[in-house]
C-alpha cells in the first residue's frame, strides 16, 4: 500500500502533545507513514517571513502529498499561495483557520491574510467549529466560498485543539488514509 507523505503545520505556539496534530504524527509514524511535523521557528513569537522561508524549504525537500494546517498555519499557507511558487499537493486540510484580519499584537505579521486565488492543492477541505473564538460561522462560510472549499462543521468543537478536547481525532486519521 502506498502511503502519502504528510506535512503537518502547527499554529501559534505549536501543537505539542496532547494536541491532535501530535497524536496524528505518532499514528502515521506507527504505520510506517512518511510524516514531517516540524517545530516552526520561535512558535510563541513567530514572524511570517521566517515561517514562510522555513516552510518553503520543507516543501522543496520533503515534497508532501498531503498538507494539514491548524490555526495560524492556514494563514501562513494563504500567504505562501499568494507570494511563493509552490508545488501543488494532492490534498490540503485547513483546520480551524482564524479570520483573515485577526488583530493580535504577537502575530501581527501574519495579518491580514489574503484569500488566495489558488490553494495549490487538487483537493481541499475546510474544517471549522460552531464556537471557535477566532472564526465565526458567518466568517467560515465566507471563507469556504472565497476558497471554493467544501466545509465540515464540528458542533461545539472550540478551536479544535487540545484545550477543546481534540487529542485523539480518528476522523483526521481516516481523512489522511483516504489519500490516493
Amino acid at each position: 500500500m502506498l502511503r502519502p507523505k504528510v506535512l503537518l503545520l502547527h499554529g501559534w505556539g505549536g501543537s505539542d502533545y496532547p494536541h491532535w496534530q501530535s497524536w496524528l504524527a505518532g499514528e502515521l509514524a506507527k504505520d510506517y507513514g512518511q510524516v514531517c511535523f516540524p517545530l516552526l521557528d520561535n512558535p510563541h513569537f513567530p514572524t511570517k517571513n521566517r515561517w514562510m522561508k522555513q516552510v518553503k524549504e520543507i516543501l522543496e525537500e520533503f515534497n508532501p502529498d498531503v498538507v494539514i494546517c491548524h490555526s495560524m498555519a492556514n494563514s501562513l499557507w494563504f500567504h505562501l499561495c499568494e507570494e511563493a511558487e509552490i508545488k501543488a499537493v494532492k490534498r490540503l486540510l485547513l483546520v480551524s483557520p482564524p479570520r483573515n484580519n485577526l488583530d493580535l499584537r504577537q502575530i501581527k505579521t501574519f495579518y491580514p491574510a489574503p484569500f488566495p486565488k489558488k490553494l495549490h492543492a487538487k483537493e481541499v477541505t475546510l474544517v471549522t467549529s460552531t464556537d471557535d473564538p477566532y472564526l465565526t460561522q458567518d466568517e467560515a462560510k465566507e471563507m469556504s466560498i472565497a476558497l471554493s472549499a467544501p466545509m465540515k462543521v464540528i458542533q461545539k468543537g472550540g478551536h479544535l485543539n487540545a484545550e477543546s478536547g481534540y487529542g485523539e481525532w480518528p476522523w483526521v486519521l481516516q481523512w489522511v488514509k483516504q489519500a490516493k
